[in-house]
Parts: structure tokens; C-alpha cells; sequence
């Protein structure tokens, strides 16, 4: 019973998370450019670009000639219940001739607006290229965990039959059988664990790629292993020099001297022109006439006091633009540690693969030795259980520095700015072809030294 049982939970849980013939394979660049179609998040932040031109056009249609028609109707009465009844109909036109240069500096905010929006969508576009490498590499890493641990179980089930021969023949102690059936137990457990593991990566990167939470899929790409050669100070240099936040926070910098420029312009007079066209002024009692007319004029406006109101707004400006100077030196310190932690990261874990690699060797030979010797009657069953789970232990922690490896070279590249490569790029665009790619310079590639 305890066999059938257990066979039957384990074949089930392997039967729904093995690659099956209607599966869909998918490599690492099939993700990312489906994500890059397909991801909610990255839709939400490209919505940012509509608003930047909106509100580029709001700014553009303040400095045109504006029209207002308007309609007068009047009706009166006098003490001598004489009534009079009238009713006129106008259009102005008026026109800022001058503001201080107040709508200029507003106008070219807008304008690095867009340009920002613009950064802010491509560096979310690489943000999400690396999210979906790393839950690639996850579950690749979670699919060959449980690998490892399948192996453990079906070489504790070999274990256990041996041992199960050996007792009835008389040449084993029984303790050597509960004790094998107990290391199975445990090794199926864990295998249950791996599986379950390996079933939430996959979903975790259906989420990103945005497709059905149910469809089945085989992962056809192995972690990616090839040398990283490039320096950290000149993968620093790259990230200063392509960094779409930096740019982006650069970008703001410049608004925030702008937005300055347009608060001192309070202090400068503004003169508007304006034009009115009367073509109905009519009265129908007590007397009937009709006539129409026009008239222009100039309004000059020059605050002389009030009660320190532009000097404020000055001040707060001035405030913000020195917060946004901060800002910009507190991001470019962010970007220097990350492109530090992650490449040390990644040098660490170079290490590991060369170590674990010749301890996976070994440990095999160990593992061997240890099991024939015991068959042989010259070893012990804790001897061959140390050996397998130092085995596992070894697999394991190759698995760990391959995937490791792998997605520390992801973020090295995130973190120097590194864009999109062209297919990606023309994914991302099918996600919404109204993004023009003449707002800004096309991404500069950088390529592996």
C-alpha cells in the first residue's frame, strides 16, 4: 500500500508538470518579445506618453489667437412702465503679446516632457526584458531542481529494493532497510516541493508575458554561460552615459530650471491685444433700430504689489529645482551601486561554477564508490546516504551558480542601459504603432567587449 500509493501521487504530480506533445515551446527571446506585445504594466506606463503630448498641445493652443462669441439679450423696465428690450451678439478675438517669456519656458517643459515620457517607457521596456529573463531563468532553474530530485528518488528506490534483497538473504540488518525506505520518504518529499516550485515559476512568467495562466509550456533555453569579459569601471561608464532614468532624471533637472524661469517671468508685464466685432446690436423697444460696430484695444498688466506672492512662488521654484539637482546625484549614486553589486554578484558566481562544477565530479565518483562498496558488504548504509546527498547537494548548488550567472549578466546589462535589441524593438512597437520613434536618437547599442 505505501508503495502504490505514494508511486501514484508522484507519477500524477510528474504526468502534470512534465513537457507534453500539445506544449508550447517557448525560448528566452519568444518570452521577452511577447512580453514586450503583451505586458499590462508596460501598456499602463506607455499611457504616460499620451499625457505628455496632451498636455505639449494644451500648452501650444495657450499661446494662439483665442475667439469667444457671446450674445447680450436685455430687457428693462422704468419707474414710468416704460420697457425696453434689446439684444447684441459679439465675437473677440484676443492675443498675449507678451508674458515675460513665461510661455516659452512652459512650452519647452512640455516639449522635454514628451522626450522624457518617451526614456520612461524604453527604460520600463528594459526593466521588463530583464523581469522576464530572470523568470526564465527561474524556472529553468526550478525545472532542473526537480530533475536532480527525481534522480535522488528513483537511486533511494534502487537503494531500498537492494537493501530489501540483502535483508532477505539474510546478509543486511533491518535497521539498513527502514533506514533506506526513511531516506526515500524524505527524497520524495522533496521532490513534490521541487515540483510545485517548478509549476509557480511557470506561472510567474506567464504573468509577465501575459498569456493563458493555463497553457502548458516547454522551456527550450538553458541558462545562458557565455564569459562576460567587459571591465566594471568602463560597464560604468556605459550605464552614466545610457541610462534611460538618468536621461529622464537629467530631463527633469531642466524642467525645474524652466519652471524657474516661468515663475520670474511674474515680475515682467504682459500685454494682450484684443479684437471685437459687433455685427448685431439691435433694440426692439421702446424703440426699433439695428446697428453694429468694432473695437480694439491693448491691455498691459504689471503687478506693483502682491504681498510677496511671485517672490514665493519664485522661492518654491528654486527649492524645487535644487531638490531635482539632488535627485539626479542621488539616482547617479543608485546606478554606480547597482552596476557594482551586480557585477561582483556575477564574478562571485563564476567562482561557484568553476567550484561546483569539479565538486558535482567528485561527488558522483564518491557516490559510486560508496554504493558498490556497500553492495560488496564492506561499507555501511549512512556511508552510501552521505555520498547521494552529497550528490544532490553538489547538483544542487551547480544549478544555483548557473542560474545565478546567468541572471547577474541580465542586470549587468539592465544596469548599463543596454537596449532592446531590434526584434525586441519591433515588438514593443506592435504593442502600439502610434508611437512615433522619431520622438528621441535611436538607443545606441553596446556591444560585449
Amino acid at each position: 500500500m505505501r508503495y502504490g500509493l505514494k508511486a501514484a501521487t508522484l507519477v500524477a504530480l510528474l504526468f502534470a508538470t512534465s513537457p507534453a506533445a500539445f506544449a508550447q515551446n517557448l525560448s528566452l527571446g519568444e518570452a521577452i518579445e511577447m512580453a514586450l506585445t503583451r505586458n499590462t504594466d508596460l501598456r499602463i506606463t506607455q499611457k504616460g506618453e499620451d499625457k505628455a503630448e496632451a498636455l505639449l498641445r494644451q500648452e501650444k493652443a495657450g499661446k494662439r489667437v483665442k475667439v469667444s462669441a457671446g450674445t447680450t439679450p436685455r430687457i428693462g423696465k422704468n419707474t414710468d412702465s416704460a420697457r425696453s428690450l434689446s439684444m447684441g451678439l459679439g465675437f473677440t478675438a484676443t492675443y498675449n503679446i507678451y508674458d515675460g517669456g513665461k510661455h516659452n519656458a512652459n512650452m519647452e517643459s512640455r516639449e522635454i516632457g514628451v522626450r522624457s515620457a518617451v526614456l520612461t517607457t524604453q527604460r520600463q521596456r528594459e526593466k521588463l526584458k530583464l523581469d522576464v529573463t530572470k523568470a526564465y531563468y527561474d524556472a529553468v532553474a526550478a525545472n532542473e531542481t526537480k530533475t536532480v530530485r527525481l534522480e535522488t528518488v528513483n537511486k533511494y528506490k534502487a537503494h531500498l529494493k537492494q537493501t530489501s534483497d540483502l535483508y532477505g538473504a539474510g546478509s543486511k540488518a533491518k535497521i539498513d532497510m527502514i533506514r533506506a525506505d526513511v531516506e526515500l520518504t524524505n527524497a520524495e518529499e522533496n521532490l513534490i516541493k521541487a515540483a510545485n516550485s517548478y509549476e509557480i515559476a511557470l506561472t510567474n512568467l506567464r504573468n509577465y508575458i501575459n498569456i493563458d495562466r493555463n497553457e502548458l509550456l516547454t522551456l527550450t533555453d538553458k541558462f545562458s554561460l557565455d564569459p562576460f569579459n567587459t571591465q566594471m569601471s568602463d560597464c560604468i561608464s556605459a550605464a552614466f552615459q545610457n541610462r534611460k532614468d538618468l536621461m529622464t532624471a537629467r530631463y527633469n533637472l531642466d524642467q525645474k530650471e524652466l519652471a524657474v524661469k516661468a515663475a520670474k517671468a511674474a515680475y515682467q508685464p504682459t500685454l494682450d491685444a484684443s479684437v471685437g466685432v459687433n455685427p448685431i446690436n439691435a433694440t426692439f423697444e421702446p424703440n426699433s433700430s439695428h446697428n453694429s460696430g468694432w473695437d480694439a484695444s491693448l491691455s498691459a498688466k504689471w503687478s506693483v504689489l502682491d504681498g510677496g506672492l511671485i517672490k514665493a512662488q519664485v522661492d518654491n521654484a528654486i527649492a524645487e529645482r535644487d531638490e531635482a539637482k539632488l535627485n539626479l546625484e542621488k539616482q547617479e549614486e543608485a546606478v554606480d551601486l547597482a552596476v557594482r553589486q551586480a557585477y561582483m554578484n556575477m564574478r562571485e558566481a563564476e567562482e561557484r561554477l568553476k567550484t561546483n562544477r569539479s565538486n558535482v565530479t567528485k561527488a558522483e565518483e564518491e557516490s559510486y564508490i560508496e554504493f558498490e562498496k556497500y553492495r560488496a558488504g564492506a561499507g555501511t548504509m549512512l556511508e552510501v546516504i552521505d555520498a547521494e546527498e552529497s550528490l544532490t547537494r553538489a547538483k544542487l548548488n551547480l544549478i544555483l551558480a548557473e542560474s545565478d550567472y546567468a541572471k547577474y549578466c541580465a542586470e549587468i546589462e539592465n544596469a548599463m542601459g543596454i537596449g532592446l535589441t531590434d526584434s525586441e524593438q519591433m515588438a514593443a512597437r506592435n504593442m502600439d504603432m502610434s508611437v512615433k520613434e522619431t520622438k528621441v536618437p535611436a538607443e545606441e547599442k553596446i556591444v560585449r567587449k
